[in-house]
């Protein structure tokens, strides 16, 4: 699907005078990533410690099907690197956690990252097909809405570069410290990503 059918959705969605600059269909990149959201009584919270680090990577090299977020953050890091920074309810800990599928996840969202003169956008697409046709990216198109969204001035810095053996990795820096990386597939063009990046910082 382009990028068009997104923007021509995207510009029913901004505020009246507001402008879309720059839109990419993307997804946040593999490997470790901010803390998540503040969860209350969450049985994980008390579950901390070295111990329970180590005990949660054994399982997960045992298992894959058995998760424990301490060990899933560290084979993260291991495997893919670090994916972005920030404290639980950081700018990029909400970003990441309104894109996070609820369970059961039984359909899959694009991951749709929008410039205007006044905000970072983050959409979800509607349900979209592995093997699709033009119907039906068209309707997914349709169905966007925006999930997440931040004002310029929260960005404090946002670049497209290396990390590892992809040339392509967008990483959106927050004023508060926090940061996230996208990626989009290596055979994709990075072009997209670049327009977000120059949108965000005026280069």
């Amino acid at each position: 699907m382009t990028d068009n059918s997104y923007q021509e959705r995207l510009s029913q969605l901004v505020e009246p005078g507001e402008r879309v600059l720059a839109v990419a269909k993307t997804e946040i990149a593999q490997g470790a990533r901010p803390a998540e959201m503040p969860a209350t009584g969450s049985p994980e919270s008390s579950a901390g410690g070295r111990g329970g680090v180590v005990s949660g990577v054994l399982l997960n090299l045992i298992s894959p099907l058995i998760s424990f977020s301490a060990g899933d953050r560290l084979v993260d890091r291991i495997i893919y690197g670090v994916a972005g920074r920030g404290a639980p309810g950081s700018a990029a800990s909400a970003l990441q956690h309104s894109r996070r599928p609820v369970p059961p996840a039984t359909t899959i969202e694009d991951t749709i990252l929008a410039v205007t003169d006044r905000r970072l956008l983050v959409c979800a697409s509607g349900p979209t097909k592995l093997w699709s046709s033009q119907a039906d990216d068209e309707r997914a198109a349709a169905q966007t809405q925006v999930v997440w969204s931040a004002p310029r001035a929260a960005v404090a810095n946002a670049r497209v570069g290396w990390h590892r053996l992809n040339p392509k990795r967008l990483r959106i820096e927050f004023t508060d410290g926090s940061w996230l990386a996208f990626i989009v597939p290596i055979a994709e063009s990075g072009k997209p990503l670049r327009e977000i990046a120059a949108a965000l910082t005026g280069r």
